[in-house]
């Protein structure tokens, strides 16, 4: 974790970082979930593979990452020659804390007729275990590429892959992984908050559980949340993700009114993720400045990930299809 100095009260940090950014020749990314104050001086905002194929097509020497270690670790992977630093190397996931590399390489040996289908949101080298890396908003293209009598183990995301497999009927091994965040909404509190604005439609990530998928209008990636809050009919919309997102919405269309989904004590104060929120301008000011923590990655562990990654970005774009991949 970076370690504060005592006093940096002396400091312009927000001027700091624009004079670091430049002299370091640095492209800074903030995920969506990352502090309003994060977004607005960010280079890019978005969702986590998004942001980093973004960076690696910039002549950026250095990734500075407002996001969390999975998604500096993707930078890393996509952006090998640049230095990637993350604000606070504490700032994790649970689903990639509740997916650890070796309890994942004995599920897979235990099922070796079953492919790989992985959330992003893993370690790299859960990654580089996997035969397909998908994101939220590119897991169903890829599914259905897959052949239906492939068996087929998903992972970290019990929710996500619940989901895939109810709307498409294809049985899978689910890895018993969530996101603390999404698992905070209260089903009870969201249908209360329903009833107070019965015009409102709701939107939901997939990590979100049945209990609140269900009662949905639209379920998608952070990224289609936000074009959804764009399109939808209406002048009010229930947003069950991390509520940080909202701030893009009322950027993008302030004449339209956004609720973040409650927990179960009825306000959404809890699902507001605790690993996104350890990233600040100070931590920031001083990643760029001491270019530390920095993301390494070992080339072969690097190349192994990238491998199922680059699978995904074929199989998402039509490129290829599933092609020779078979189980291991």
């Amino acid at each position: 974790m970076t370690v504060m100095p005592a006093d940096l009260s002396g400091i312009d940090v927000r001027a700091e970082i624009e004079r670091l950014r430049k002299e370091r020749n640095a492209v800074i990314l903030a995920h969506y979930y990352q502090k309003p104050e994060l977004q607005d001086l960010a280079d890019f905002v978005g969702d986590s593979l998004e942001l980093s194929r973004k960076a690696a097509e910039t002549d950026a020497d250095v990734i500075a990452f407002c996001g969390v270690k999975f998604m500096a670790d993707t930078a890393k992977i996509l952006s090998p020659n640049k230095i990637v630093v993350l604000p606070d190397l504490d700032a994790g996931c649970s689903l990639e804390d509740s997916c650890p590399p070796e309890k994942f390489k004995a599920f897979r040996e235990a099922h070796p007729d079953h492919i790989a289908l992985t959330y992003i949101n893993c370690s790299t080298e859960v990654k580089a275990l996997s035969d397909v890396i998908v994101t939220s908003s590119s897991a169903e293209t890829i599914l259905q590429q897959i052949p239906r009598d492939q068996k087929i183990i998903f992972g970290p995301d019990r929710h996500l892959g619940g989901y895939l497999s109810r709307k498409f009927d294809r049985e899978m091994l689910l890895w018993p992984g969530v996101c603390i965040v999404h698992e905070a909404f209260s089903e009870t509190e969201l249908l209360k908050l329903k009833a107070q604005h019965p015009g409102a439609p709701i939107a939901a990530h997939p990590e979100c559980p049945p209990t609140i998928v269900d009662h949905a209008d639209y379920v998608g990636s952070t990224s289609g949340i936000l074009q959804y809050a764009k399109t939808m009919p209406g002048d009010t919309l229930i947003v069950a993700t991390e509520p940080h997102i909202i701030h893009q919405m009322q950027l993008a269309i302030p004449n339209k009114i956004f609720i973040g989904a409650p927990g179960a004590d009825g306000n959404c104060n809890c699902n507001i993720c605790p690993y996104m929120a350890l990233n600040t301008m100070e931590k920031l000011y001083l990643a760029l400045r001491d270019l530390e923590p920095r993301v390494e990655i070992e080339e072969g562990l690097r190349l192994a990930a990238k491998k199922s990654l680059d699978r995904m970005l074929d199989m998402a774009s039509g490129t290829i299809g599933l092609g020779d991949l078979g189980a291991r």
